[in-house]
């Protein structure tokens, strides 16, 4: 039986719903950033202002805070240590970018305690980056040419990329748990406010779920095809 990295029973029923969950994600991740990026917090403070904030009340004064061009690149940077906001955060006085700001500086935060997930998701990231691209092709090409080896290996190379996506879970929600905290306790935001920043982050956060989603949904895949095979041998 020869297979194909195209449309099977398992695509359809596993990878598509699991896809267009993720179009989902990143179209309500948009919507709600961009309704409550009109929304101006009171105290007039930037995405800027607040990243160095939170950092300053917190001692992590050898970390930066930079603008980087893009839509939604908002990141922290743990080699370089420095938190780059997006253009539509860095300068920008809205909840939604102040609720993104302080995500981003929770990273930071993460880094200096070592919180141990995130320790874990930057020591599988190489690994990770080399499973997600080469291990399905691997696996795709192993059924085709009935190579057991190339599918087990293409296999556990995915199987790394998937454990990396389900590490950055709850490395993306206790950013955000952090975030609100910083934002409520320094008092930069009222309750009014904070609760459309938390819509924000609540909704950046089911991009991670998506994602996490799909890679499991692409494992199992490669997986009951590799079952199949071995039943039809």
């Amino acid at each position: 039986m020869r297979y194909f990295y195209g449309f099977d029973k398992y695509y359809l029923f596993l990878v598509v719903p699991a896809f267009l969950f993720a179009l989902y994600a990143q179209f309500r991740v948009k919507s709600t950033f961009n309704k409550y990026r009109k929304l101006s917090n009171r105290n007039g403070f930037t995405g800027a202002d607040v990243a160095r904030a939170i950092l300053e009340q917190n001692g992590l004064r050898d970390v930066s805070v930079q603008s980087v061009s893009g839509e939604l690149t908002d990141h922290y940077d743990p080699r370089t240590r420095v938190v780059r906001l997006s253009q539509a955060v860095y300068g920008s006085t809205s909840v939604a970018a102040l609720g993104v700001a302080a995500h981003e500086t929770g990273h930071a935060l993460q880094h200096r305690q070592k919180y141990a997930p995130l320790a874990l998701r930057s020591t599988l990231v190489p690994a990770a980056n080399i499973g997600s691209t080469a291990g399905p092709y691997l696996a795709i090409f192993g059924l085709m040419f009935q190579m057991n080896p190339l599918i087990y290996i293409g296999i556990i190379l995915y199987a790394v990329a998937v454990a990396f996506y389900l590490v950055t879970l709850p490395v993306e929600f206790n950013a955000s748990t952090r975030a609100i905290a910083s934002l409520e306790t320094m008092g930069i935001l009222t309750w009014d406010e904070a609760e459309p920043a938390k819509k924000v982050l609540r909704a950046a956060a089911l991009t991670y779920v998506a994602s996490a989603a799909v890679a499991m949904a692409n494992l199992l895949r490669l997986i009951l095809l590799a079952g199949n095979r071995r039943r039809n041998d």
